[in-house]
């Protein structure tokens, strides 16, 4: 689906960009992820729109059936950003304890007092923490972009499946620059 509209008070959510995951991805292309995350969060800045900065430092409690990573033997600085994101004082930081940035966190709340109705989200990983976000987002009423390009998963077959299935169902998908267009046209 095409873009269709910015609203006036959008936010860009940049999802786990963080040194103890973005470290240890093998899938391509992570440095392009990071520098279009960064080229929209310029922009959004730019423009005088929220900027959310989404970490993770714990899984939710339930049982699974595959190995969860134990979080609390990681690195010291495993949940600090990439320094890439250029992290700004007036970011909105959300450290989150579940896949999604809503379910463990006060960022509905946060954002709603902002006015914003709608987000753009992006970073890793696609079929994770960015469509967990994104679900969260659309059933918290919000209007939801993807950017397609500023994303990925060390599961190719399941990054193509949230972006070709799940997504349209979710909000409009498009790429990094099809955002900017659509921002420098709104503001």
């Amino acid at each position: 689906m095409a873009l269709t509209a910015l609203d006036p008070k959008t936010a860009l959510i940049i999802v786990d960009l963080q040194k103890g995951i973005v470290g240890t991805l093998v899938a391509p292309p992570i440095g392009d992820v990071i520098a279009r995350s960064r080229t929209l969060a310029d922009a959004f800045r730019a423009h005088g729109l929220p900027v959310v900065v989404v970490t993770v430092t714990g899984v939710p409690p339930g049982r699974t059936e595959q190995p969860r990573r134990d979080l609390s033997t990681v690195p010291a600085d495993f949940a600090t950003l990439v320094s890439e994101l250029g992290q700004q004082p007036d970011d909105i930081l959300i450290t989150k304890q579940s896949w999604g940035a809503f379910a463990t966190t006060d960022l509905e709340l946060r954002l709603k007092a902002l006015g914003v109705t709608q987000v753009v989200i992006t970073g890793v990983a696609t079929a994770t923490g960015v469509e967990a976000t994104a679900r969260q987002a659309y059933e918290h009423g919000f209007n939801v972009i993807l950017a397609t390009d500023a994303m990925t998963d060390t599961r190719p077959e399941a990054h193509d499946h949230s972006i070709r299935s799940v997504f349209p169902r979710l909000g409009e998908t498009g790429s990094t620059d099809d955002i900017l267009a659509l921002l420098e046209r709104t503001a």
